[in-house]
This record gives C-alpha cells, sequence and structure tokens, in this order.
C-alpha cells in the first residue's frame, strides 16, 4: 500500500558567518544582535537548518553540506583558497547573501609610510564582487530602489532614508552585476573626510555620474548568485568606535551610546526577510 502523503522536503542548508576580526572581537559592531535578528530569520522559514561560525575559519569543511551562505563580517574575509572554493561551491547552485562588513577586509599600513590605512584588496572581493574603500561618520540618507522587479527587493518602496554608514563600495564585476540599490546622497567632491576612518585615493565607488553609487547588486554565476547589500551597521556602548556621527543623526555630533539604524526600519527588515527568502530557495 503506498501513502499519499509525499515525503517532507529537506531543509534548506545554511551557513552563517557572523564576526569581527581578531577572532572573537565585535570589531565596532553589535554581533550578537545581529547574529540573533539573522537567525530568528531564517527559523521563521521553517525550511532552514544553521550552523553557525564567527569567521571564515574551516570553510572548506562547511561548503558540501551548505546551500545557503549568510556572512555579517566585520574584518575577517576568505583568503584566496577559501575564495576560489566558495567561487566554485557558488557556480555549482549556492547562494551567497553577504551584508554591511563583508565588503571589507584587512587594513594595512600606507604603502608610502604616510599616516592612516588603507583596506587591501584580495580574491575575497572579486569573488564578492565589491571592494569596501571607506564610508563617511554615520548619517542620514536616502536609499534608492533602482531595480524593484527582483525578489529581492519586493515590497520596497521606491527610495527610504536610513541612519547608517554609507559605504563606498567599487563594483568588482560591473558589467556581471544587476544593481538594486543606490544612493546620490554624497557630495562628489569629498565623500568622506580624509581623517576619517580609512584612506583611499580615487574614489571608485562613483559612477560616471559622479554621484551615483551602488549599495546593493545581485551577481549571477552560472548555477548560482550572490548578493550584497552595503547597509547593516549597529552599536552597542561596550562595542561602539564611532568618535562622532554626522549632524543629521544628532545636532552635536555626538554619537548615540547605542545604535541599531537600519535595522529599525521597515525596509532594511524586508531586505533581510527577502534576502533569507531568496537564499532559501537554494538547492
Amino acid at each position: 500500500m503506498t501513502s499519499s502523503t509525499s515525503a517532507p522536503k529537506r531543509p534548506i542548508r545554511t551557513h552563517l558567518v557572523v564576526g569581527g576580526f581578531p577572532r572573537g572581537s565585535s570589531a565596532g559592531h553589535d554581533i550578537d544582535f545581529v547574529r540573533l535578528q539573522i537567525l530568528q530569520q531564517l527559523q521563521a522559514d521553517g525550511n532552514a537548518t544553521t550552523h553557525v561560525s564567527g569567521d571564515f575559519n574551516e570553510i572548506e569543511s562547511w561548503l558540501p553540506l551548505t546551500d545557503f551562505l549568510v556572512t555579517y563580517t566585520a574584518g575577517p574575509y576568505l583568503d584566496d583558497v577559501q575564495a576560489r572554493q566558495v567561487e566554485q561551491w557558488v557556480k555549482a547552485g549556492g547562494r551567497w547573501l553577504a551584508l554591511h562588513g563583508t565588503s571589507g577586509g584587512r587594513a594595512i599600513p600606507m604603502p608610502d609610510g604616510s599616516p592612516g590605512r588603507m583596506m587591501s584588496r584580495a580574491l575575497h572581493h572579486d569573488v564578492l564582487g565589491a571592494f569596501f574603500l571607506n564610508h563617511p561618520p554615520i548619517r542620514k540618507f536616502r536609499v534608492d530602489v533602482r531595480d524593484r522587479d527582483h525578489v529581492l527587493t519586493r515590497g520596497l518602496p521606491e527610495s527610504f532614508e536610513v541612519m547608517d554608514e554609507l559605504y563606498l563600495i567599487e563594483l568588482a564585476n560591473p558589467d556581471e552585476s544587476r544593481v538594486l540599490l543606490t544612493t546620490s546622497d554624497l557630495d562628489a567632491e569629498d565623500p568622506a573626510p580624509r581623517t576619517f576612518g580609512f584612506t583611499y585615493g580615487e574614489d571608485t565607488s562613483v559612477g560616471n555620474d559622479g554621484r551615483t553609487r551602488v549599495l546593493g547588486y545581485i551577481c549571477e554565476r552560472e548555477a548560482g548568485a550572490v548578493a550584497y547589500v552595503a547597509l547593516g551597521h549597529c552599536h552597542t556602548p561596550t562595542t561602539n568606535i564611532q568618535p562622532f556621527v554626522d549632524v543629521s543623526v544628532d545636532e552635536e555630533g555626538k554619537t548615540p551610546p547605542e545604535f541599531r539604524g537600519p535595522w529599525e526600519t521597515e525596509a532594511f527588515q524586508r531586505l533581510l526577510e527577502n534576502g533569507i527568502e531568496w537564499g532559501l530557495e537554494a538547492r
């Protein structure tokens, strides 16, 4: 006798990487809050089983057990061997949802010995599709939803405002990137104070119009895909390292001791929900 009940679907195996550098560090972010928020979203779907790491150590042992990779990092990045492994995993059908500091990496002294530090570019950034230059102090800005026809932007308005770190990111593969989110709310002449954060040379984050910068995109890679959203800063009194903020956040420039910024907006929560839904369609 054959049962009419169909077999249950196999859960989507998710690997979540949330952490800072050095290992175990918050690196200026409320890592515990982010980890909990993403885990709650994954649990709400009901079709995910999740393993959690604080960095990319031993990622090679997790990839064969993973359909969907989610990352929110502040310092940890893939070394070249790991980057090749993740690239092949994506091409074979994996989906990678990367948030906020995942586009960063290792800070190095200036090559000419001048004061400051700069971001070091790695194969990680080519596989991800973006390279972080710097950001101005936390500020309020408008995000424009450039493409509302993708599952990642479903239900979003044409534009929305957030208070956040406005990332300056260079697209590694602009011809292969489907741009989802942009902003044009920065002064092209001096997008970030050169005495704030990291030093960079040419502003390779700005588009041909001299104002528009990408904040979210998706890159299809054979059977899989990589999606990145630059939004997502948050900190607590014990994890904050922001020396000051823009007057659009506080008229005296004082950094809020607890900051959840985009995480408290309906638009960012929708982005996260959409991203989880998109990733859990992976096989």
